[in-house]
């Protein structure tokens, strides 16, 4: 069966990392672990993740939510269907159409369509068209998420306008960070981390991405603090308990080491539950 990394379900359903990961955290998908324990994601995933998203977007109850994401996950394929598959709203009745006819699920109001071939692993997001947006209302964060894999400096450079226009926008501020730090500049991301922390607070994921760069910096000490603040802003992040005990093993730290380790299994196999 065809896997999906984190960078493949960027590009593929434009959502950024921070959402992708407060999805996982909120126990909506719960994704296998590849190489490296990276995130490897099915494609029922990809269908539950942007689902979710939306769903969330439009502020359904997140019980109601739950419920719904539960009924269309026993219904998906394993595999993109050959005549594709769309799911859509026909009142407050989220909807899956497929080559066998159309079923109802739970509850939502949702539009998205998946379209593709899957003897090839090819995956593609169709969207309801919006608007044309005015040039004055030109949205700099959606062109930053789509220039980020073939113009990273062009996305850098939308990021920066979408937190100018909008100084508390956190999503755009880790993606920048991220972006910087995955183009190796690492100091200017170190300085847009600590930006977003004074503009947006200890948020958990941007907490997280700054102690992953301070490690790649060699501060094993700040990276530790960065670590500790990301755990106290949310407890349950499975992977600053794995890097910790990663990081205090190299410290000659067994005990905590230990620890961290042990609140990480405990984590992961509570969600696979």
């Amino acid at each position: 069966m065809h896997s999906y990394g984190v960078a493949d379900v960027e590009k593929l359903l434009r959502l950024p990392r921070s959402t992708i990961r407060a999805l996982i955290t909120a126990g909506f998908v719960a994704p296998a672990r590849g190489p490296r324990k990276a995130w490897q994601f099915s494609f029922q995933d990809l269908i539950v993740l942007r689902t979710a998203q939306a769903l969330a977007a439009a502020n359904v109850p997140a019980q109601r939510i739950t419920r719904s994401l539960k009924a269309l996950r026993r219904q998906l394929p394993d595999a993109m269907p050959l005549s594709g598959l769309s799911i859509g709203a026909v009142g407050d009745q989220v909807v899956v159409r497929d080559r066998a006819g159309q079923r109802r699920i739970d509850s939502g109001q949702y539009l998205l369509a998946f379209e593709g071939n899957p003897e090839r692993g090819a995956l593609s997001v169709v969207e309801r068209p919006q608007p044309p947006r005015p040039a004055a209302q030109t949205n700099w964060y959606e062109q930053a998420v789509a220039l980020e894999a073939h113009e990273p400096e062009a996305a850098v450079k939308a990021y920066d306008k979408a937190i100018e226009a909008e100084p508390a926008r956190l999503d755009a501020r880790i993606n920048l960070g991220r972006l910087l730090h995955e183009s190796g500049k690492l100091p200017r991301a170190e300085r847009a981390y600590r930006e977003a922390l004074a503009a947006c607070g200890p948020d958990p994921t941007l907490l997280y991405n700054l102690a992953v760069l301070l490690e790649d910096l060699g501060r094993r000490a700040d990276a530790l603090e960065a670590y500790k603040l990301a755990l106290r802003a949310d407890p349950s992040l499975t992977d600053a308990h794995y890097n910790l005990a990663l990081l205090y093993e190299k410290l000659k730290r067994p005990r905590e080491a230990l620890r961290h380790m042990a609140q990480y299994r405990r984590l992961t196999a509570a969600r696979s539950r």
